[in-house]
């Protein structure tokens, strides 16, 4: 052997190397080095053997039922061992420009939900008689189309009984209010839409958030429904009383609303989520301490009121969709009284005009919807009671020492923003009442009810708990709490002596 060495002296370097090539298993080679590289030895005389590092002998060692997999895991590192979550799957957090997308998103839908009460206003949703998702985006581009788009609208109700007198040009400026309505909504639709599909394909939200994109993007697709099901009400005399205003369903019009408050509540409270589990998760001590204190016995009377307060304004709002729809905010123009008393004579709240059956057993609740007087009564009810609710909940976080000492600065200052919102609402309304409803006045007034829910939701948001998955996260990343070790100026026991 030394003979060969002698004579072919690069055989001396390659053998160590051809030996470890021909008799490691490739595991195992990857392994040693991933471990480190095996050091050589200077070569200083011939050797008939090449020296391995212990490891990778042990790492070449198994036993025949044991599979090779495992023993070489047994020698790799802990992170190697453990290798981290597939790159293809969902993150624990979605990334912060999902939440501003969704904020302005929900910033978008405040506009078009203010925009649909002035259209409503100035009687321009019937004006466009037909439904067409794709080629309805274009307005009419030359006179033939104007007066194709002008003959329909004069076969409807409303144009018989209300605009016989309409020109061309008069048809126009309603035409485009409803256009620009359903355009903004088709806009609104696409821009959700599309960065949805992007964001869950490339992984930038969190699996629960996926969800919730998802559902809010059937939401949307199921709102330009509603809105076509409520317009249509308004095309067809066999839908509204025969000799009356011609109307949508006060029914699909509260519908319509009440969805698009939904969708509104949705994207603001998954923006804010996102932005707030960022904000935990930079200082878990910090953040461990806050959810410690929301958790305080103190404030379980106050988490249980925010979210039926939240209720309470939604239910308010619904009613105000059934007074706008019946026009009920076109009689008893004053406040707090109704004609002679703080309420109409009974006989004229519960008219059996508007009962639909022989026995009458559906009196109680069609009065309730149908006629204007009790709906504009229910409508009053309600928002002195959400006004009283928002009072009462300022008191009681103002007056109980207990809950003043606990609840958390941005909790008192929302609290405090809905004591605002609230009053401003109020004017709104009794001031919509008294003026007979004017345009501007009813559009600031709808307004009003979105942003005073926008109020309670941001309130509900402050105190709400994140996700299990988060709550998990912060408890891991915080510290144990060390033992206390004793100050220079702490009392300390004398040492033991012997007694003498």
């Amino acid at each position: 052997m030394a003979n060969i060495f002698s004579a072919f002296p690069q055989l001396r370097t390659a053998a160590p190397r051809l030996a470890r090539r021909l008799f490691v298993c490739p595991p195992c080679l990857h392994a040693s080095t991933s471990l480190g590289a095996v050091p050589r030895r200077p070569i200083t005389a011939p050797r008939s053997t090449p020296t391995l590092r212990p490891s990778v002998v042990q790492a070449v060692r198994w036993k025949s039922t044991q599979p090779l997999r495992s023993s070489v895991n047994a020698t790799l590192p802990q992170a190697a061992a453990n290798p981290p979550a597939v790159t293809g799957g969902f993150p624990k957090t979605s990334e912060k420009k999902v939440a501003y997308w969704l904020l302005g998103s929900a910033a978008s839908v405040f506009g078009i939900v203010v925009f649909g009460g002035l259209t409503r206003l100035t009687e321009s949703g019937l004006s466009i008689t037909e439904w067409r998702p794709v080629t309805g985006s274009l307005p009419p581009m030359n006179a033939e189309d104007w007066e194709s788009e002008f003959a329909k609208y004069r076969s409807s109700p409303e144009f018989a009984l209300l605009n016989s007198s309409m020109t061309l040009p008069e048809f126009k400026q309603i035409y485009f209010m409803e256009w620009a309505h359903r355009l903004w909504g088709r806009v609104i639709g696409m821009t959700f839409l599309i960065p949805t599909v992007y964001f869950i394909s490339r992984r930038k939200v969190s699996l629960s958030m996926a969800t919730k994109l998802t559902g809010i993007c059937g939401m949307i697709g199921f709102q330009g429904v509603l809105g076509w099901w409520m317009v249509k009400s308004g095309l067809h005399d066999d839908l509204f009383a025969e000799g009356s205003h011609p109307r949508v369903s006060q029914y699909r019009l509260t519908a319509h609303l009440g969805a698009a408050f939904a969708v509104y509540v949705a994207m603001l409270l998954s923006g804010l989520g996102i932005l707030k589990e960022h904000r935990l998760l930079a200082d878990p001590v910090k953040a461990k301490a806050a959810l410690q204190n929301l958790q305080h016995p103190a404030l379980r009377m106050f988490r249980i009121t925010v979210p039926a307060l939240a209720l309470l304004v939604f239910a308010t709002t619904l009613s105000g969709g059934l007074v706008a729809g019946l026009d009920a905010g076109l009689i008893y123009n004053e406040f707090p009284y109704m004609g002679l008393g703080l309420t109409p004579p009974k006989k004229e709240l519960f008219d059996p005009f508007y009962s639909h059956v022989p026995d009458q057993s559906d009196l109680w609740w069609r009065n309730m919807l149908e006629n204007p007087s009790l709906v504009q009564l229910d409508h009053r009810i309600l928002a002195t009671t959400t006004f009283t609710a928002v009072m009462a909940l300022f008191a009681y976080t103002r007056f109980s020492k207990s809950v003043r000492k606990t609840l958390p600065r941005d909790a008192k200052k929302g609290v405090m923003g809905m004591v605002h919102l609230v009053w401003m609402q109020a004017t709104l309304g009794i001031g919509t009442l008294i003026y007979m409803v004017p345009t501007w006045l009813a559009a600031s007034h709808q307004a009003g009810a979105l942003a005073l829910l926008t109020g309670v939701t941001l309130l509900y948001h402050r105190i709400r708990m994140p996700r299990r998955a988060i709550m998990q996260q912060i408890f891991k990343q915080t510290p144990p709490q060390s033992q206390k070790v004793p100050s220079f100026h702490s009392k300390v026991p004398p040492p033991f002596t012997k007694g003498k």
